[in-house]
């Protein structure tokens, strides 16, 4: 085997993100979890030598801050979040942009074009612009982690945030990524004191002009980079794209016969180099996710130079201005714009559409018994039931259409407040998940306690972050490094707080369940019940459940009550899959025939 081999790694996008961060020498790496970025820091955390401090935030705006001190110190830092955690972190982040740092300052803000497990499609590009950060969008793993060390260098040379914009493909794709030896970065100098590190209107005034100073210089040495190239010619046609769309387009296009621009570092703009390219050329096809930052870029240019070329992309309507672009998507996006003919496969033409598979919650999942214990005891009274983001955000579907609202994180507990005061007769409930209630829903429950608002306040406590992949919390005991930590008991900081009434009950424990909830609604003020039962991914299974075809009246309630996906119709009776069943007994619990058994021994 040659070196070549031996030095190379098939590597997940996020994971080539960590590696790259840890071969440029990160000191510090925090951060919230989110799909699509979540497994850049369990990679860190994994890969840890222990020459780093690796954490999982309370939420990105604490992350964006524990990383900001240790920058100040002189750390190279690394900062994860998916796109909407960075609406979380703007504030510390826009400060930072004219505070400025001293170690390297890496944000990872992963964008979710689709969007595939989001609330919003955000281009993080933009926020790149209106903060006058320098921005890197990998178009792949091995992109990406080459793109690490020159993010760093870039952040320590003018003293400022970067950020790194990877979409969904980019994290989730795998690629063979040769390893390089690890950079011999100094060690942290340590935080000297200095009045740069407060911020004061009229530091950020002098600050905002150097800032204004440095883009065209920081746009030039950024065009150097290999990330930014022209390619192809011999037309008067051109191409331009970004990001995992200029893959697409290698797989679609004969670089060759057409000249293809690259833009690595969308902001500060190359202008230089996106003048070269457009020299001569009668049309441009711009193609990237998610929204027309490249080609709002050359019409700017073209206007500014007063070229007569054509700017095509999402503003005139040749490609599509939602979701993400595929290799199908760019593919008749080229050929309408070359006058070529589209290729289709008559073997597939014929091919019947892909069953739809809606989301649901798992066989034996705990927030499906919380939501029908909610749902049968507030039965017959007026309520509103708020939403919040996680697995839970799924009880809004049939049958328990349990979720009326969902905005945001932490806003099912001021959603909730808002329309109490506006319809004081309606018995409002909000829900919320362990870790959120952490991440986002501790102020909201200081306002409602401040505010006097009347709600009740149901904590779906599962143990874990379930939805990003069963990551630690501040509830757990547990950190990203493995060591273990105090529990911070939500009951104990409800109570705190001044929540006048706690119950905690085991939610698959169906009558404890409903008169918890039955005496929350008897009271006034701010209430709370906590359904405290481990997710089923992380528990053992319990004894499974079986129907006795002769109980069984076909009735369907476990069916139609739960919508459990374990239980089905077979022969005019319920049917429990064995293979999907979790042993939970909720379904027992509801079934009025009492036809659920538990299977015993090797039955």
């Amino acid at each position: 085997m040659n070196d070549a081999k031996k030095n190379t790694r098939l590597l997940m996008g996020n994971e080539a993100i960590a590696m790259g961060a840890i071969r440029a020498g990160v000191r510090l790496v925090s951060g919230y979890p989110g799909t699509p970025s979540t497994e850049i820091l369990e990679t860190a955390a994994k890969e840890n030598d222990g020459s780093m401090y690796v954490e999982w935030s309370v939420n990105e705006k604490a992350a964006m801050e524990v990383a900001a001190g240790a920058a100040f110190a002189g750390a190279r830092v690394m900062v994860t979040m998916k796109q909407v955690g960075l609406n979380v972190a703007s504030d510390p982040l826009m400060s930072l942009a004219y505070v400025g740092v001293k170690g390297g300052m890496v944000v990872v803000a992963a964008d979710d074009p689709g969007p595939i497990s989001s609330q919003t499609e955000q281009d993080t590009r933009h926020f790149a612009e209106f903060a006058k950060l320098p921005v890197f969008d990998p178009s792949s793993p091995e992109e990406a982690y080459m793109m690490m060390a020159d993010a760093f260098d870039v952040s320590e040379k003018y003293r400022t945030p970067v950020l790194l914009r990877p979409t969904t493909r980019v994290c989730h794709g795998c690629a063979s990524v040769e390893m390089l030896p690890k950079l011999n970065v100094p060690a942290p100098e340590g935080f000297v004191k200095d009045p740069k590190w407060v911020i004061f209107p009229r530091l950020s005034y002098q600050n905002h002009i150097k800032m204004e100073e440095r883009q065209p210089v920081l746009a030039d040495e950024l065009s150097q980079m290999p990330y930014n190239r022209i390619t192809g010619g011999g037309t008067r046609l051109g191409v331009a794209a970004g990001g995992v769309t200029y893959e697409y387009v290698m797989e679609t296009l004969d670089e060759s016969k057409i000249r293809l621009l690259k833009i690595g570092t969308p902001h500060p703009f190359p202008e230089k180099l996106a003048l070269e390219f457009l020299d001569g050329l009668d049309a441009v096809l711009v193609l990237e996710e998610l929204d027309p930052v490249i080609e709002r870029a050359l019409l700017q240019i073209a206007g500014r130079h007063h070229l007569n070329v054509t700017i095509k992309g999402k503003l005139t309507g040749d490609t599509k201005n939602a979701g993400e672009n595929s290799v199908e998507s760019v593919r008749a996006d080229l050929d309408r714009f070359m006058g070529r003919e589209t290729d289709t496969d008559e073997r597939f033409a014929d091919r019947p559409a892909l069953p739809a598979r809606p989301p649901v919650l798992c066989a034996g999942c705990p927030h499906r018994a919380s939501f029908y214990a909610v749902k049968k005891a507030a039965r017959g009274r007026k309520a509103v039931f708020c939403g919040d983001i996680g697995c839970y955000t799924l009880g809004n579907t049939k049958p328990l259409e349990m979720v009326d609202t969902c905005l945001c994180m932490g806003a099912d507990i001021t959603v909730a407040q808002g329309i109490g005061h506006i319809e004081p007769d309606t018995v409002m409930f909000s829900f919320i998940g362990d870790s959120t209630f952490f991440a986002s829903g501790l102020t909201g429950v200081v306002n409602a306690v401040y505010s006097g608002s009347n709600m009740i306040l149901v904590v779906l406590d599962n143990s874990t972050t379930a939805m990003t992949g069963h990551q630690p919390h501040q509830g757990t005991g547990e950190t990203a490094m493995g060591e273990i930590t105090g529990k911070i008991s939500i009951e104990n900081v409800l109570r705190g707080i001044g929540v006048g009434f706690v119950a905690q009950v085991d939610p698959l424990d169906l009558h404890a369940a409903v008169d918890a909830v039955k005496r929350a609604m008897d009271m006034k003020g701010v209430r709370a019940v906590i359904f405290k039962s481990p997710c089923v991914v992380k528990k053992h299974k319990t004894p499974l459940r079986k129907v006795s075809a002769e109980s069984c009246s076909g009735c369907k309630s476990c069916i139609t009550l739960l919508g459990c996906p374990a239980i089905s119709e077979k022969i005019g009776a319920a049917f429990i899959e064995p293979s999907l069943c979790a042993g939970c007994g909720l379904c027992a619990q509801v079934c009025p025939k009492d036809a659920i058994k538990e299977v015993c021994g090797n039955e």
